[in-house]
């Protein structure tokens, strides 16, 4: 599926496209940063705070139906420590603490709540959640267990070809 990275503020249509795709209303504000070819979201950047003020850890959200079926195939098939035993255990420290820092960056500088923790997926250390980590490397961030991701879609799809 082409994509699109493009960031712009929630709009209605937005807002009741991923009211549908998530099967609920939004708990968080958010934009559409990547989009697929045919408009629809690929890609949610979530605010760093619910509504109610709850810390959100994940700052990049995946809601395309078909790549969370896709994505939670290869969990389901072991994706998760095969990834983890990949990649670079450095360089995943490197993508959870850009992540955490890129997500806290966005909390206002007055608040002194309860404040979001982990990196990607709200993890600390190794790889918690392959739709996490491939949202983060979707939306452009340096990401080597989203780039584990992308090429085992890639292949898959060539297989089937």
């Amino acid at each position: 599926m082409p994509l699109t990275l493009q960031c712009v503020p929630t709009n209605p249509a937005d807002l009741e496209a991923v009211t549908l795709l998530l099967g609920r209303e939004p708990r968080a504000e958010f934009e559409v940063v990547v989009r697929g070819d045919n408009g629809d979201p690929v890609v949610l950047r979530n605010a760093s705070l619910m509504y109610d003020s709850t810390p959100m850890p994940t700052l990049y959200w995946l809601v395309d139906p078909e790549l969370n079926r896709r994505v939670g195939t290869l969990e389901a098939e072991g994706g998760v420590r095969a990834a983890e035993a990949a990649v670079d255990a450095a360089a995943l420290l490197e993508a959870h603490d850009a992540y955490a820092a890129k997500r806290d960056a966005s909390l206002p500088e007055s608040y002194q709540g309860p404040r979001p923790s982990g990196g990607v997926g709200g993890t600390r250390i190794g790889v918690k959640c392959l739709h996490a980590h491939y949202a983060n490397f979707l939306a452009g961030g340096v990401d080597p267990v989203g780039e584990w991701v992308e090429k085992r879609l890639l292949s898959e799809v060539e297989e089937s070809e």
